[in-house]
């Protein structure tokens, strides 16, 4: 599924998951890097290794917390906003590939299922 996504996203330079961290800080707004982890139900390493090519091209900033600067927060800027938005069709366009391909009733039975395994608490959450 993922080469699929990233298939559909290849102009935008963004991987399927760094399209979901933009998408996450544009719903949410500025997040810290645990919490940003925590949501998307990936460890800090791996989203450490998301987050570099972002913050290198301007989409994202990393700057301390205002009210403890031990903390780091993610903030979408306008250049990673604008890529988000630019983007937004291709991720129509993959889901809606997805869908054809595997059949909506599947893939929202899929979805259903991901949600409750997450939320089963079997796939843990780096909280840490």
């Amino acid at each position: 599924m993922t080469q699929l996504y990233d298939r559909h996203l290849a102009a935008s330079g963004l991987r399927i998951s760094q399209y979901g961290i933009l998408a996450r800080l544009k719903r949410r707004g500025p997040m810290t890097i645990n919490e940003l982890a925590a949501e998307l139900v990936v460890d800090r390493t791996t989203l450490g290794r998301n987050i570099r090519p972002l913050e290198r091209d301007g989409l994202i900033t990393i700057t301390p917390r205002r009210t403890d600067r031990r903390i780091k927060e993610l903030r979408l800027t306008a250049t990673g906003d604008q890529r988000f938005n630019e983007t937004r069709q291709a991720w129509v366009e993959a889901q809606r590939s997805f869908e054809t391909g595997f059949g909506s009733e599947r893939a929202a039975e899929l979805r259903g299922l991901l949600h409750a395994l997450v939320d089963s608490g079997l796939v843990p959450r780096d909280e840490s």
